[in-house]
């Protein structure tokens, strides 16, 4: 499988993969993490209660979450257009990586911050914190070990979604897969691009969990 320059073309895929998971991460941390923050903070026992927020920013979340990622990928295809001026390559499929990975994000960070004992915003309101130290200063660095292991779900989640992409002109290991393995039929080819995304998937749960484990102060 390695003939004609396959090798090259397996290496710029697995580095397009990284490239598209890092950064898909990254930026869907930028809209997901506030989101999380927000459905919290105005969830009927949170620090700044508002039943309709929390409603319609919660459907809004789980409506994005309930299509599927090949379908969203479809749908957004103008907005990946408009975004960066093309719709296939490893750098489109950023774009519906983001949108589809926010909401998932933003359930994590939610779940994450309402594991933080409820003692602890207690004394913090006792003090006189204001409901934005609160989530900053107190429910943020208290859930960190759970959101560092949640980041680390988040980003296999976003890998996967990418090898999804392949089959509408996505780049990375995914594309390799299915324009040289699948549609040639060649299941070596197919064997190699599994072993490779296993592989990242490995590393990035390994790095999670020790990272996790360090900030964890109750261990």
């Amino acid at each position: 499988m390695f003939e004609n320059g396959m090798l090259e073309l397996v290496v710029q895929a697995f580095g397009e993969t990284i490239l598209m998971t890092v950064v898909s991460s990254l930026f869907a941390y930028v809209i997901g993490l506030p989101l999380g923050l927000i459905l919290v903070a105005t969830d009927k026992e949170g620090v700044s209660p508002s039943a309709v927020c929390n409603q319609i920013l919660g459907f809004l979340v789980n409506v994005l979450r309930s299509v599927p990622f090949l379908l969203l990928l479809v749908a957004v295809l103008p907005i990946t257009k408009a975004v960066v001026g093309t719709t296939i390559g490893a750098k489109a499929t950023i774009v519906p990586l983001v949108i589809g990975a926010a909401p998932f994000i933003a359930r994590l960070v939610e779940s994450s911050l309402k594991e933080v004992d409820k003692g602890v915003i207690e004394a913090a309101q006792s003090m006189g914190a204001s409901p934005f130290e609160i989530m900053t200063k107190v429910l943020l660095p208290e859930a960190k070990p759970s959101l560092l292991m949640g980041s680390a779900i988040s980003m296999t989640t976003i890998l996967g979604y990418s090898a999804i992409a392949g089959f509408c002109g996505g780049g990375g290991l995914g594309a390799v897969a299915i324009n040289y393995g699948y549609y040639r039929n060649d299941t070596n080819v197919m064997l190699v691009m599994i072993i490779l995304l296993v592989i990242i998937v490995q590393v990035l749960q390994e790095i999670g969990l020790r990272v996790a484990k360090r900030s964890d102060r109750r261990l």
